[in-house]
């Protein structure tokens, strides 16, 4: 009964947090001369009120589930992954690479490929700050945020300097060979008879539900799991126990790593088609949020990433239906979001939970 208290309370204080969040943004849109509920009515229906609206949504969803994803996991750990930004990036070029040499090879053989190339540079890029934090205590966000840095400046370098086709001024590389484009999901809805409208949404939103299920499993389920859990709960505890702290540590920060950069991939095999500069675009960021209101669980992050690609999309229709409204308006009522159910998400909690677990008490006393 107590878990279950605490599961619900956390839910509700999500909820009533995001509410506030959504209130607050209101009054924005009222301060700058427009109607909040028309506003709200615009932003709902550009993210769900038709199919190329809600694909979009899901598109930006399955970019923020592979961060939340990577983030929630080194958190397990007790371990706080700030470089998601840089291993994407670093693992688009792995990806990106893998596809270049493939050249003919349908996308379902080039995809394994090219997963196994994205995560080993994922997790090649988390690989020193991990080693750091694990074996000289170096602290891993400041480690992180310094190789998200560096990575910028490496792919820099890569794309312009090797990666361009001769003659462009495009700061990006050669297309992929069409071959090893991921099938969209209009593509598939056309195949059998439903009419859709073009959209970057593709197979991998499959792939992202099916890590978030694995990662359920292996957390919640496995002896490597618990021992996982164990360290980010108590790490003297864990150690005096007998679990190997530092190795853990390097493996779920190397791991995270390798998650984060299937958001490379989902970009380059399946949105660009080609490896762009700030291909990541803030996804790695905006993931440690969805992290944060999904209580770093797979099932709540799936919630907050489509929370979150709901939000950008139907900020883009915002934007475009009320030209009073910028864009700017949208990242501030974004950012409540993430300030209220994301950074604040701790403030009402313990309250929610205290009361949710008296009600529950009172009505097993009368049952």
């Amino acid at each position: 009964m107590q878990r279950a208290a605490t599961v619900l309370g956390g839910v509700l204080a999500t909820l009533l947090n995001l509410a506030v969040a959504l209130a607050l943004g209101a009054l924005l849109i009222v301060a700058v001369g427009a109607d909040p509920l028309g506003a709200m009515r615009v932003m709902l229906n550009g993210a769900f009120g038709s199919l190329n609206g809600f694909s979009y949504t899901l598109y930006y969803a399955t970019n923020y589930m592979f961060a939340g994803l990577a983030f929630a996991l080194a958190a397990q750990a007790g371990q706080f992954n700030i470089g998601a930004e840089g291993q994407a990036y670093v693992a688009g070029l792995g990806a990106g690479l893998a596809c270049l040499a493939l050249p003919g090879v349908p996308w379902f053989l080039a995809l394994p490929v090219a997963m196994l190339a994205a995560g080993l540079f994922g997790a090649g890029w988390a690989f020193v700050p991990a080693v750091l934090e694990a074996k000289r205590g170096s602290h891993l966000i400041i480690t992180t945020i310094m190789f998200n840095f560096l990575a910028s400046l490496l792919m820099t370098f890569v794309i312009v300097n090797l990666l361009r086709e001769p003659g462009s001024a495009i700061p990006a590389s050669g297309p992929m060979p069409d071959s090893s484009y991921l099938p969209r999901i209009d593509q598939i809805l056309t195949a059998i008879g439903i009419a859709a409208t073009e959209t970057p949404l593709t197979i991998m939103i499959f792939v992202t539900l099916a890590l978030a299920a694995a990662m359920t499993v292996l957390l919640w389920h496995t002896r490597w799991g618990f021992e996982l859990r164990a360290i980010g709960k108590n790490p003297e505890a864990a150690a005096f126990a007998g679990i190997n702290v530092p190795r853990l540590k390097v493996q779920a920060i190397c791991l995270s790593g390798a998650i984060a950069g299937m958001i490379g991939l989902n970009e380059v095999m399946g949105a660009q088609h080609r490896v762009l500069l700030e291909l990541a675009a803030g996804y790695g960021f905006t993931g440690i949020a969805v992290a944060l209101i999904g209580a770093n669980h797979p099932a709540g992050i799936v919630l907050a990433a489509v929370l979150f690609g709901a939000l950008q999309q139907g900020g883009a229709s915002l934007s475009f239906m009320f030209p009073t409204i910028s864009r700017d308006v949208v990242v501030v009522i974004q950012g409540l979001v993430i300030l209220f159910a994301g950074g604040l998400v701790h403030m009402l909690r313990p309250v929610m939970g205290r009361a949710v677990g008296t009600l529950l008490l009172g009505r097993a006393q009368v049952a």
